[in-house]
């Protein structure tokens, strides 16, 4: 069971980008949900601060398992620090029914983008100690692309 939460449903267990995978499985997730009960904005909001704490406590709780089970300090299959990461990029963003879709993928590949490239503090908060570090650098590439995608979902 813990194999399955921490890969986000085996996302993080694909080839070649497990970062990739689970994020883009937990913007599959968001999507469903968002779609399938159509929330107003503040229960959406309340959903993705939701998602924000709750993987957020996984992460921290389940990462001396999983650092004993991959065998790596920030093993590639955890990918919970994605889904909040990803969660966080979400947050208070402009967007409803389908446009949320455009909305989730651009918040998908801003958030990659910091996640991957780790400007300051990102790559910073990454060297924090025992999962702190897994989560905090994640967070932080979501509070960018949060912005990213603030100002250009106000332009476009």
């Amino acid at each position: 069971m813990r194999r399955w939460v921490v890969t986000f449903g085996g996302a993080g267990l694909l080839p070649g980008m497990p970062g990739t995978w689970g994020s883009a499985a937990a913007c599959a997730v968001l999507l469903v949900i968002h779609l399938a009960i159509q929330p107003d904005a503040w229960a959406w909001a309340a959903i993705l601060a939701g998602g924000v704490a709750v993987c957020s406590v996984l992460t921290l709780w389940l990462w001396p398992w999983a650092r004993a089970h991959f065998g790596k300090a920030d093993p590639g299959p955890f990918v919970l620090d994605e889904a909040a990461g990803i969660c966080l990029t979400l947050l208070a963003q402009p967007a409803g029914g389908w446009h949320m879709a455009w909305t989730i993928a651009a918040a998908l590949v801003a958030f990659r983008v910091f996640d991957v490239l780790k400007p300051p503090p990102v790559r910073q908060l990454e060297k924090l100690p025992r999962g702190w570090g897994v989560l905090a650098d994640d967070l932080m590439a979501g509070v960018y692309a949060n912005v990213v995608c603030q100002l250009v979902g106000r332009v476009v």
